[in-house]
């Protein structure tokens, strides 16, 4: 076979390989995206000249897709970029009883590495776009269960205040020792149903706030001065990362209130003898505040729930589900934010960003 009949088998093998190609990105979506970046390396490897002794990898965001082990000293690479940044590579590789590639096969790699990109930036904006849609739907959640929640605590408000009177004026009058027991624990939970429709009123926004210019960090170091002997009673070691110095417009009660909570929360699913880990500093005009557990992490059904009121993952019995609507309520009322998501390693980390005025 002549020189003229070897280019034009080679070229026909990168036609096919680029048709072929075209066709698995045109199918492919974002569940389908793995085995649609190993389909274009089989197919990528089949147009080199030499493909027994030919490899290809893509590398992407920390993940590599490879037909084989990669020989680093023989390769040509091309890289992946996604809005004009590099984001990965394209690599063919040639083991050593071969030693060169084909100008074309790099204009090849070149080609595909193009293609390839493409893919990627649709895949990530529909992402983007999957993931905006989903915080506006629970952005609308949160508003109607807070408008909800709102009506419920005002017209409970009413009748709880005349259970708990009524009950007072009662015990004043009574003589029988058993009924004045019986008194006492409608006394007792009309309190503890007054403190949850407190809750709920943090959590729809209508509580009142005096806010005034404070330092955040002696305010951190008293929520965790109240939960000192809870930590010890776990042997959990708090650590609190700060500057010396953090000033914003805030009413300090509740501010305490939501770190309170936070570490209460860290507290319960750290196991014992680990470590919480808090964060305060400043980033252009807001306080952010991080609160790192070492406990199991959210999983995907808490992170969409998790600053719905009465949702918890704590057992029956060991948690209203209230907490962490509280401190949503707190510190959206202070114009803040509040995310939460799992750790590297272990644990998960909830962020609170502020604004200073």
């Amino acid at each position: 076979m002549n020189s003229t009949e070897l280019k034009l088998r080679e070229r026909i093998k990168e036609l096919t390989c680029l048709y072929e190609i075209s066709s698995i990105i045109g199918n492919t979506d974002i569940h389908s995206l793995p085995n649609s970046l190993n389909a274009i390396l089989k197919s990528l490897k089949k147009a080199f000249q030499y493909p027994k002794f030919t490899e290809i990898e893509i590398a992407y965001e920390g993940i590599s897709y490879t037909t084989g082990t990669m020989n680093y000293e023989v390769k040509i690479t091309s890289p992946l970029k996604l809005f004009n940044k590099s984001k990965g590579s394209l690599t063919a590789s040639l083991k050593e009883e071969k030693s060169s590639f084909l100008k074309e096969e790099k204009q090849l790699i070149d080609s595909v590495a193009l293609k390839i990109s493409n893919l990627l930036e649709r895949i990530e904006v529909k992402n983007n776009e999957n993931s905006l849609r989903r915080q506006v739907e629970r952005t609308d959640r949160l508003n109607i269960l807070g408008e909800i929640t709102a009506g419920i605590a005002h017209e409970l408000n009413t009748p709880l205040t005349n259970i708990l009177g009524f009950s007072e004026l009662l015990k004043e009058n009574c003589k029988q020792e058993e009924e004045s027991k019986d008194l006492d624990k409608i006394i007792q939970n009309a309190i503890y149903s007054r403190e949850v429709v407190k809750k709920l009123m943090f959590f729809a926004c209508e509580m009142p706030q005096a806010r005034e210019t404070i330092d955040i960090v002696p305010t951190i170091k008293s929520a965790i001065d109240l939960l000192r002997p809870t930590l010890r009673k776990k042997q959990i070691e708090c650590i609190l990362k700060t500057n010396e110095e953090l000033f914003l417009k805030a009413d300090a009660l509740q501010i305490t209130q939501v770190l309170f909570n936070l570490v209460m929360n860290a507290i319960y699913f750290t196991p014992e003898q680990g470590t919480i880990e808090i964060n305060a500093f400043q980033k252009n005009e807001q306080i952010i505040i991080n609160v790192k557990d070492e406990g199991s992490g959210l999983t995907a059904e808490a992170k969409e729930k998790l600053f719905e009121p009465f949702f918890t993952t704590k057992p029956i019995g060991e948690g209203s589900g209230l907490g962490l609507s509280v401190v949503h309520g707190i510190v959206a009322s202070h114009q803040g934010s509040i995310s939460a998501k799992n750790n590297t390693e272990k644990g998960a980390t909830f962020e609170i960003k502020l604004p200073i005025n």
